[in-house]
């Protein structure tokens, strides 16, 4: 096989990719989203946990009816919510026009009794304003608990035993969001774009039966298969690339980058090998996407049953947390392309001879 055959057809392809506007189009989004990942994180973890706000809840109407209690006191603290007196039935009307994010009941239970005080809270189902006032009353509710708990006390048979439990440092939600599901779906997503593009690359030829005018110059098969391979797969580290210097540049470190990308373009290879092989068996654009995208959902499917997955791995080397094992693991990916990369050449050189018959 004659690298530079190869070379040449993946220029071919990278020029036509640029009169893509999809594709173009796609990779200007990715990039404009990477340079504002930082404000754009903020507003995505609120809406993947609405506690991520914090005190930014505050100041919200809250109709507070029952019994009085401590309760009121507390959600009503510097930075709480603006809590509005009322008998239940008022409230809840309130809460139905939007008047009020929440109503909170408190039964007239007194605190030493013997049942326990169960305080009601009233929402609007599905609500976004709804969301973030419950986020906000957990602490509220959490003080009126231990307040009842303090009262309750002088009933304990036992004395408890105190757990050396470590302070939270904050901003957890935050990592989970971001380690845990936005650099994994960002770093494949551009895998998973390219697998499409390489059966846009194969099909073409057939479609527009260029094919057999390529394969007359000393171009042969195997190398016109490997050229649209590679000029999908270079996209991938690339884009990958460029995702983990913005992240840096907004204040996401992103640990163990170079196992990141061999892990990311091992993955990329794989899935565009599928594509290009798919592209070669049906060699009709529309069979073959559909093809494609069914058994893509297959693969993520079972990749994601199994321990050790490359999403869990990707998210073990961002953070920092990965051990020997991991890395064995990487290892392993990256030979485990290698394996279907020669699985693959061998497919478009039997399609190719077959070509030729």
């Amino acid at each position: 096989m004659n690298a530079r055959h190869v070379w040449t057809i993946a220029k071919k392809d990278l020029r036509g990719v640029k009169s893509e506007r999809t594709i173009v189009l796609a990779i200007l989004l990715q990039v404009f989203i990477a340079m504002f990942s930082s404000f754009l994180v903020v507003g995505l973890t609120s809406l993947y946990d609405p506690a991520a706000l914090g005190e930014q809840g505050g100041g919200l109407a809250i109709g507070y009816a029952g019994a009085d209690s401590p309760l009121a006191g507390l959600l009503e603290e510097p930075g709480g919510f603006t809590v509005y007196p009322m008998n239940l039935s008022e409230a809840v009307a309130a809460l139905k026009e939007r008047q009020l994010s929440a109503v909170v009941y408190v039964p007239d239970t007194p605190p030493d009794a013997e049942g326990p005080v169960k305080v009601t809270l009233y929402t609007i189902k599905n609500d976004i304003q709804g969301a973030v006032a419950s986020a906000g009353l957990k602490d509220a509710f959490e003080a009126y608990e231990e307040e009842l708990r303090d009262v309750r006390s002088g009933r304990l048979a036992a004395v408890p035993v105190d757990l050396a439990v470590p302070e939270s440092e904050g901003g957890q939600t935050f990592f989970l969001f971001v380690y845990g599901l936005l650099i994994p779906l960002l770093l494949f997503l551009p895998a998973i774009i390219s697998a499409s593009l390489v059966i846009d690359f194969v099909t073409e030829e057939y479609g527009a039966q260029t094919l057999e005018t390529l394969l007359s110059t000393p171009v042969t098969f195997v190398e016109c298969f490997w050229g649209k391979v590679l000029a999908a797969w270079i996209l991938v580290p690339l884009q990958a690339g460029a995702w983990l210097l913005l992240l840096a540049v907004n204040g996401i470190f992103i640990e163990n980058a170079f196992a990141v990308l061999a892990l990311v373009s091992a993955a990329s290879l794989a899935l565009i090998l599928l594509g290009g092989v798919t592209a070669l068996h049906y060699r009709e654009r529309t069979a073959a996407q559909f093809v494609y995208s069914t058994a893509l959902v297959a693969v993520i499917l079972a990749a994601l049953a199994v321990p050790g997955n490359p999403g869990h791995l990707l998210v073990l080397l961002s953070a920092g947390a990965a051990g020997p094992w991991e890395y064995m693991m990487v290892a392993a990916s990256v030979l485990g392309a290698v394996v279907l990369a020669l699985l693959a050449g061998r497919y478009a050189r039997a399609m190719g001879n077959r070509a030729r018959g």
